[in-house]
């Protein structure tokens, strides 16, 4: 564009460092030893000769004990000057061709008067010869430690391109991106789909700094933080480029671990020079991203050295979010999705005054985000988003993202003109299980063995009435799993002891149908018996559901356990709860094996589907097993 601003600025490279010392080295010569001129040393009395034999046309005397004599056109034809008749180069050398030492005065200035008589000598000269090659040399390795040691700083301190901190002279400045009006930041809340509650929320910060009189006007404070949870990829970073494209008030962006530095006091330093930019920019608001890189609770991991400067840090930022130097109209945004670590000073109100749960998006926010993801991609016409969302669930926006651009890749991939269904089906799983694997060598007998696993996993999940409903299952390799089955689990908000039994019922049913068909079973069953084992772990020890342990959990949502040595039950209780996980599991694999069993042909005749489609879908399923009774049609279900 011929609008667009170029950058300017001069930055040095470590290479001009080297390049400069080269012609340091080759200054300090051409200096030093006259250049690339080739001058011999002779004795007083062999200058004495040549002056004698009329050879020299000048001669230049410095500080009066060293010469240089510079011969005539005739006398570098001679056979006897033919060494200095030429440069290193090959060209004709223009002199100096000799230098020499001057012994007495008095006698060198008789011979020079009688020479000048004679008409042998045309020019004598006296110069005062400087010392600066000595000097420079001198010096030389002064200026090489010199600028390693910069060159070294800059690079511990973050490169020579960081801004504020880059430099060794600046290392405790803040290195926090400044967004003002000139800023061009193009996200708005408009880019935000979904997380209306925390989009409020935020909203209202900025409106307070726009127009503080609404609401100060009832006697209102202005808040002092606002700190953003949630698991990753739910959309805490993108809400606030979201706050720094809707403010018109100066917005500070920087990652807690910018804090962190090798030197003591630096953090320290850089909290209290981003306050200070703050405030004198104020209102404005500064965005912590990653806080719990320099917030988290102090006095823990106390064996870790660089402890002490990460709690100085976290100290300096206490004091300056709520102390007696207290900074007006400076609201301070963090995110992260470690709120359990971070330190209880931080968290209380007067620092941190609302804490915003950006959780995962449901179907209705999903929709919305795709419906954002999908408007700069070249589309089929009537593509159903309200489809999309739903063969989504538990996706972030982050995860939604991913899989419009790896439809759109897909369909480049196939030479479609535009992304159809097909395409984010497939990206789907793409994402979910991996790439497939069509190529790996598998064996009649594994094959088998995989059909039979997953129609055991298809077989119970349908003969169930809680558990997830059935989209597809293949035998083709995906990932780092040789089959998969894919469900379209139901949202729900809260979950019961029979829908948690019914899950882990259907999970077994692949290593209960190698039982019941083979009387074998293998190691297949490795990633099924993962989940069980954390599904009925979290059922007795954290959520409550078991009569014998009865309504006790031992979790700790504060994240304390992390950094206790003792368990917090007693060794009899630990038996109790390793007995009960077993017999949880034992039991759902048992009754997996009994329906099985009531279904072994529909079993084999889905298993030999399997080897010959590589690939069933739910249509398949109804034509064995015939609908079921207990699922819920589609316009019969309500989202609330």
């Amino acid at each position: 564009m011929a609008n667009e601003k170029k950058p300017t600025g001069f930055k040095l490279s470590p290479w001009w460092i080297y390049g400069i010392l080269i012609a340091i080295f080759i200054a300090l010569n051409y200096v030093g030893g006259a250049g690339f001129q080739d001058t011999a040393k002779i004795t007083y009395s062999k200058f004495n000769d040549l002056l004698e034999k009329g050879q020299i046309e000048k001669v230049v005397v410095y500080n009066k004990t060293e010469g240089e004599a510079y011969l005539t056109k005739e006398a570098l034809k001679d056979k006897a000057n033919k060494k200095v008749a030429t440069d290193i180069l090959g060209n004709t050398n223009k002199g100096p061709h000799y230098s020499f030492d001057i012994g007495n005065d008095e006698v060198f200035q008789n011979n020079i008067e009688k020479a000048k008589k004679e008409n042998k000598l045309k020019v004598f000269d006296f110069k005062v010869k400087s010392n600066w090659s000595e000097l420079l040399i001198s010096l030389l390795p002064i200026v090489v430690i010199i600028g390693l040691w910069i060159l070294i700083m800059r690079r511990m301190s973050g490169g020579a391109g960081g801004a504020g901190g880059g430099q060794i002279f600046n290392i405790g400045k803040s290195r926090a991106k400044l967004f003002d009006e000139n800023s061009e930041v193009k996200i708005t809340f408009k880019d935000v789909a979904g997380l209306e509650g925390a989009k409020e929320e935020v909203q209202e910060i900025v409106e307070f700094l726009k127009t503080p009189e609404k609401y100060t006007i009832l006697g209102g404070k202005i808040p002092k933080g606002a700190l953003l949870v949630g698991p990753p990829g739910t959309g805490k970073t993108l809400l606030a480029k979201a706050v720094a494209g809707e403010a018109k008030v100066p917005f500070f962006s920087l990652s807690g671990s910018d804090f962190v530095e090798m030197f003591v006091g630096v953090g320290a330093s850089r909290v209290r020079d981003l306050f200070k930019q703050a405030k004198d920019k104020a209102p404005s608001i500064i965005f912590i991203d990653e806080i719990d890189a320099v917030g988290r609770a102090r006095g823990k991991n106390s064996l870790s050295g660089g402890n002490d400067e990460r709690e100085n840090t976290l100290n300096q930022l206490l004091t300056e979010m709520d102390g007696f130097g207290t900074n007006t109209h400076v609201i301070v945004i963090a995110a992260t999705n470690r709120a359990d670590v971070l330190d209880k000073a931080l968290m209380r109100a007067g620092r941190f005054d609302r804490q915003i749960y950006v959780d995962l998006p449901d179907i209705r926010e999903r929709k919305e985000i795709f419906e954002v993801h999908l408007a700069p991609l070249k589309k089929v016409e009537g593509l159903d988003t309200d489809f999309l969302a739903k063969q989504t669930p538990g996706f972030s926006g982050a995860d939604i993202a991913n899989v419009c651009n790896e439809a759109a890749l897909i369909a480049a991939r196939n030479n479609k003109e535009a992304v159809d269904k097909q395409d984010f089906l497939d990206a789907v799983d793409r994402i979910v299980g991996g790439l497939e694997k069509k190529n790996k060598i598998i064996t009649t007998e594994e094959k088998r063995a995989i059909a039979v696993h997953e129609a055991g996993h298809a077989t119970v999940s349908w003969m169930l009435e809680h558990a997830a409903p059935l989209v597809k299952v293949t035998i083709v390799p995906r990932g780092q799993s040789l089959g998969a089955a894919w469900y379209l689990p139901e949202e729900r908000q809260i979950v019961r002891p029979e829908q948690m039994l019914d899950e882990m019922c259907a999970t077994m049913g692949g290593r209960a149908a190698e039982k019941v068909m083979f009387n074998k079973i293998s190691t297949g069953a490795l990633s099924d018996l993962e989940k069980v084992t954390k599904q009925a772990r979290a059922m007795v020890t954290i959520y409550g559901l078991n009569d014998k342990l009865g309504n006790i959990t031992y979790y700790d949502s504060s994240g304390q356990n992390e950094y206790n040595f003792s368990k917090p039950y007693s060794e009899e209780t630990a038996l109790v709860i390793d007995k009960e996980i077993s017999t949880l599991i034992e039991t759902e694999y048992q009754r997996a094996i009994k329906i099985l069993e009531e279904n072994k042909d529909k079993l084999e005749q889905l298993a030999n589907i399997l080897i010959e489609k590589e690939v069933i879908f739910k249509d398949d399923l109804e034509t064995i097993f015939g609908k079921r009774p207990f699922e819920i049609p589609d316009e019969e279900k309500e989202i609330v």
